[in-house]
């Protein structure tokens, strides 16, 4: 409960040290601070439509968020999250586009097994590497990024590339593979509904299980763990897997529930986004949901915030304000193991 309290408080108290910088930023670029505050909370969530896209940018943010703490709380750092919604995002358009027959149930649900697989396995492949062989997993998830960029850039201008297109995208997945729409006339699916059912799974997982107990005890110190007679190899390469699962699901929410294809410089970052969610919710599963929804709504009131201010106050603020969370909690992590 102690946990579940601080990844409830840790994100609200920093988020609002975090706006005030934003604040001071806003003031140093020439534009009064307090009315573009206004309208960044009136993008975000209180403007006709804006609550719908602003939880339509916290669906990937949520995954990613999952992953990356998953990796963090088995003392992994999970940097290869882009890579692996990369794949997922892939392999579930070609199960899309390619697999024909099966009723809109099964085929969503066998696109979305197909491109949380994908992620797996790009996952399970550092976490092998690391586990058998003491490759650092910073190195390899790196690596594995730029090998799914170019893979997945190549297969989809060469091999799975939509012929009646211009573009560098597949076919249009076959709509039996569509995500239902959540909220009538918005873009918003039930992607979103598996991402808090995802967050609802992880923290039963980590609390309840004996699984989750190695696991943590593992991302605590490994070679404590290894003296109570965790195999800490296994530990390893399973949350590694696990965490290349859910990003590759991310991946495949995207792609089934919002875009029904995919097409090259699909991501926007959500991978490295997911860093600072999953720090943000303390790599806690309630925290993550919390984090992933602030810095949705904050993308989402951005925009907004650009178009209505004078001077224009430019979207990027956004990257400033994650920047100064990310900061402040890797000096209070700091200071806490210096103390």
């Amino acid at each position: 409960m102690r946990t579940a309290w601080r990844a409830v408080v840790l994100p609200a108290v920093v988020f609002v040290v975090a706006v005030i910088v934003a604040a001071v930023v806003i003031a140093l670029s020439g534009s009064p601070p307090l009315p573009a505050l206004a309208a960044w909370w009136e993008g975000a969530v209180s403007a006709p439509g804006a609550l719908p896209e602003s939880l339509l940018n916290t669906t990937p943010l949520l995954f990613t968020g999952l992953a990356v703490a998953v990796g963090l709380l088995a003392g992994q750092f999970n940097i290869g999250v882009e890579g692996q919604l990369l794949v997922g995002a892939l392999a579930s358009a070609w199960v899309g586009f390619t697999v024909s027959g099966l009723p809109a149930p099964l085929h969503a649900l066998l696109a979305l097994v197909v491109g949380a697989l994908a992620g797996a396995i790009w996952g399970w492949i550092p976490g092998i590497l690391k586990a058998w062989r003491g490759a650092h997993e910073v190195i390899t998830t790196i690596m594995m990024n730029y090998i799914a960029i170019y893979l997945t850039q190549y297969l989809v201008t060469e091999v799975w590339k939509d012929p009646n297109s211009m573009s560098p995208q597949t076919p249009e997945a076959l709509p039996s593979a569509w995500l239902p729409t959540l909220i009538e006339g918005t873009r918003l699916s039930v992607g979103l509904v598996i991402a808090l059912v995802t967050a609802l799974i992880l923290w039963y997982l980590l609390k309840r299980t004996v699984w989750g107990y190695e696991l943590r005890a593992v991302g605590a110190n490994p070679e404590a763990a290894r003296a109570a007679g965790i195999q800490v190899s296994r530990v390893i390469w399973a949350s590694m897997a696990i965490s290349g699962a859910i990003g590759g699901l991310a991946g495949a929410v995207e792609v089934l529930g919002v875009h029904h294809r995919y097409y090259d410089q699909f991501s926007p970052g959500y991978g490295f986004d997911g860093i600072a969610v999953a720090l943000l919710g303390n790599n806690h599963p309630i925290g993550a949901v919390l984090a992933a929804f602030v810095f949705g709504a904050m993308k989402n009131g951005a925009v907004y915030m650009q178009s209505v201010t004078v001077p224009a106050v430019p979207r990027e603020i956004t990257t400033v304000v994650q920047a100064v969370i990310i900061f402040f909690l890797a000096a209070m992590r700091f200071r806490q193991r210096s103390g």
